[in-house]
């Protein structure tokens, strides 16, 4: 059996304030390619499949059309909610949709109710975990304390005693876990909602002993924790610091004694991204930054002093720049020097009004915005006079 395991597709975000609805479809286009051509049986989707708790419409009906290519492309969906997700709101009519083949994993009191599927020859137990804020769920898990390791533990505690009871003499069913959370040795990405402060949500691997395969989501970037215990990362880069992720999903292969092999899945976005640092001319004009002219760009400028039109230049050559940043390298003193200490050491209005617009835009005023300057200054102690 064929297991493809993807989470966070954030449908519905943006990126640095271009929409990305149309990547995401295209991403669909890709997994419903690959559930076709690779004949996957079970398509996992570990959380954050929406952006936010209110999706708008368009983006309720991507999600509605990538469940019904899915499902007739002949693979069922096992979906848990994720933190971004709104579990009530995604969890509306799973029962009536469990026949057509789309499993919603989005209560705490469902986590020991697997979705079980046997082709004659592997039998499978796919338990959902979502994403459980401890406050919320500890109490109703009998949680130790309101912790991610606690309420993760006791919840992983309830799938275990489920298993234990499906076991037989010929053996047990092959066992996958989908949780929505940060494991321990995970490494995260700007993109990604701290789920809490100073690293303190993270949980212990060792809670997923014994699980034939777990399917995490949450971080964005695709990655192995253990043998059996992976991230399938978000299929888009919602972040400059993914920009050398590689994109995709696991591709699992289950046998009637367990997972036999996984293989990374790639989905290759349209436009990459591409982080580049350097002075403006070199930038424009060096031909190692060619293949950034189609990406999306996250540009630091390290000129002495911030060029003019610097936006507009560095788009004649990279038009799809999103983020321009200013590190100035090799400063003169001055450029160093504090906006208060060049305010304590002014001499009249006009060197505070000067010395606000060098700081404000790294670059020294020009004669003549300093006439421009001058000119507003004495108009307004003239009209000060005349009052």
């Amino acid at each position: 059996m064929r297991i493809l395991h993807t989470s966070d597709w954030h449908l519905g975000r943006s990126f640095h304030g271009v929409g990305m609805l149309e990547a995401q479809r295209r991403f669909v286009d890709q997994l419903v390619a690959t559930v076709v051509e690779e004949e996957v049986d079970v398509v996992l989707i570990a959380g954050d499949v929406y952006d936010r708790a209110l999706p708008a419409v368009d983006v309720v009906n991507l999600l509605d059309d990538a469940l019904v290519r899915i499902t007739a492309a002949g693979a069922k969906v096992v979906l848990s909610s994720g933190n971004h997700d709104s579990a009530s709101r995604l969890g509306f009519a799973s029962r009536l949709l469990e026949s057509g083949g789309v499993h919603l994993r989005t209560r705490t009191a469902e986590i020991d109710s697997p979705v079980l599927i046997d082709d004659g020859g592997v039998e499978l137990a796919i338990y959902g975990i979502p994403y459980l804020e401890p406050r919320l769920a500890a109490s109703e898990l009998g949680a130790e304390s309101a912790s991610h390791t606690a309420v993760i533990e006791a919840a992983m505690g309830r799938i275990r005693a489920d298993l234990r009871q499906r076991g037989s003499e010929s053996g047990r069913p092959v066992s996958f876990v989908l949780a929505h959370t940060f494991a321990s040795g995970g490494i995260s990405a700007d993109s990604e909602r701290d789920l809490a402060i100073g690293g303190m949500g993270a949980v212990p691997l060792e809670l997923f002993d014994d699980i034939d395969y777990v399917a995490l989501g949450h971080l964005h970037g695709r990655q192995r924790l253990s043998e059996t215990v992976r991230y399938a990362g978000s299929p888009l880069p919602y972040s400059f610091s993914e920009a050398q992720q590689a994109k995709g999903g696991w591709l699992v292969e289950a046998g009637p004694s367990g997972v036999k092999s996984v293989e990374p899945v790639h989905w290759p976005g349209a436009r990459q991204l591409a982080v580049l640092r350097g002075n403006l001319n070199d930038l424009l004009t060096g031909e190692r930054h060619s293949k950034a002219e189609e990406s999306y760009c996250q540009i630091t400028l390290t000129d002495s002093e911030r060029p003019k039109n610097a936006m507009e230049r560095v788009r004649s050559r990279f038009p799809h720049t999103l983020v321009l940043g200013f590190e100035p390298e090799g400063a003169s003193s001055r450029e160093r020097e504090t906006y208060g200490a060049r305010i304590a050491r002014a001499k009249d209005d006009l060197e505070i009004s000067c010395g606000f617009v060098e700081h404000v835009r790294s670059r020294a005023v020009e004669e003549g915005e300093r006439q421009m300057l001058a000119a507003a200054l004495d108009r307004v102690r003239e009209e000060g006079r005349q009052q």
